[in-house]
């Protein structure tokens, strides 16, 4: 259900809705490209932001045993940004920046401590099957938020708003209250065992925190199939991310119209939701490093494709196959990672992820820019996206998932 929840800032904020606004209301007197040149930066600013904080507090959360209090801080941030986007009207470009640098913080920062709980309360047999069904929770909460925001927006005058300007506004406090009610469940129904701190005061918590970062990166040698599945991830993950910042410049650069784009992405959202479940399903049949490879192989062909694509239609047929494998093959490398850490260092070592993640993931979009800029060709830039996925799956066939697994349970104290 916490998929449920925050997929709705996912879906409206960081996709669909608020990037439009943020060009049309929010920065619509700068001059030139300047508002797509400052969203470039916000989002920057904020994922620079994310990586630096996760792991710490991430090694706190394990120190003290509370990521729950974390996710629940992280939560109420990003809640309570998108309200207060609200307010960001006509010309308020700075103040949307800083209220989507803050959601995207509570955004990030509340998903570190939220998987490190799969390893925590699931058994490892059913982490598959757990982490498919909330990826398809994920798809199902922010298509249908996405899809009663359009509604809103698009419909403003018969629901009786006085502009679609308001209308989006009011989108945009929906996230919040959906964000926050759905995360009730988690918040009401999980118990964490709660570590002693004895009469440790908060700076030497703090200081515990960049100590245990300083041991993962010590440990992180004695752990070596997870070293080589974290390359792996380290570049079909930046495929993927980069085939979803991606897409939309891309469809919009060969003259598929906005309304086809968000409806390609509504698409994307409702067939992902059965897909992952199945997926998850799947997984436990026939395992999850050969359904990786199966969600990585259709990524190559969807990036192929995608070459030759020329017309909404084309672009509707690529978002239903992207539906297919985009929640499996994450949620499968999400469950895969938490079977080969540590298991009383969840918290640091999806920490350490989510920050080597974020600093690599640049490379997607940067070969993309290198590759259009050298030769002239979005498609050709497209084109050399494959090159993520092909050198993924070769790392991965060098991972020994059950060698990884009894090492992680071995657990060398550091």
């Amino acid at each position: 259900m916490y998929d449920w929840a925050n997929s709705a800032f996912a879906t409206t904020m960081m996709a669909a809705v608020l990037p439009v606004y943020y060009s049309d209301v929010a920065a619509v007197h700068l001059a030139g490209n300047r508002a797509e040149t400052y969203w470039g930066y916000t989002q920057s600013i904020a994922m620079l932001l994310v990586a630096v904080l996760s792991p710490i507090l991430g090694a706190i959360a394990d120190y003290t045993g509370s990521k729950l209090k974390f996710l629940s801080v992280f939560m109420l941030l990003g809640v309570s940004s998108s309200v207060l986007m609200a307010f960001a009207g006509e010309g308020d470009w700075m103040l949307a920046s800083i209220l989507m640098v803050l959601g995207s913080i509570g955004y990030s920062g509340g998903n570190t401590f939220y998987d490190a709980m799969l390893a925590d309360g699931v058994p490892q047999e059913l982490r598959d099957r757990v982490s498919s069904q909330g990826y398809a929770y994920g798809y199902a909460g922010g298509g249908l938020l996405l899809l009663i925001n359009v509604i809103m927006i698009e419909g403003w005058e018969m629901l009786g708003f006085p502009s679609k300007t308001f209308a989006t506004q009011m989108a945009f406090i929906t996230v919040g209250i959906w964000w926050l009610l759905f995360s009730i469940p988690i918040l009401r129904s999980v118990k964490q065992v709660k570590k002693m701190r004895g009469n440790h005061g908060n700076g030497e918590i703090v200081r515990a925190g960049f100590v245990r970062i300083g041991q993962t990166f010590k440990l992180l040698k004695r752990y070596p199939e997870l070293l080589k599945y974290m390359a792996s991830f380290w570049f079909f993950n930046d495929g993927i991310n980069t085939v979803i910042v991606m897409a939309t410049i891309y469809g919009a650069g060969i003259g598929i119209e906005t309304s086809d784009l968000i409806i390609a992405l509504l698409i994307t959202q409702f067939v992902g939701w059965p897909c992952t479940i199945l997926f998850g399903k799947l997984a436990g049949r026939f395992g999850s490093k050969r359904m990786l490879y199966y969600s990585l192989a259709v990524y190559i062909v969807i990036v192929g494709l995608g070459f030759f694509m020329t017309s909404a239609i084309h672009f509707y047929a690529l978002a239903i196959m992207v539906g297919f494998v985009q929640g499996g093959s994450q949620a499968v490398a999400r469950s895969i990672y938490a079977n080969l850490v540590p298991p009383s260092r969840t918290g640091e070592f999806f920490g350490f992820l989510s920050l080597s993640s974020k600093f690599s993931s640049f490379a997607g979009p940067f070969v993309f820019s290198v590759v259009g800029t050298i030769t002239g060709s979005s498609r050709l830039a497209i084109l050399s996206l494959i090159a993520f996925f092909v050198i993924g799956i070769a790392l991965l066939w060098k991972v020994n998932l059950e060698k990884g697994a009894r090492e992680a349970a071995e657990e060398i104290s550091a």
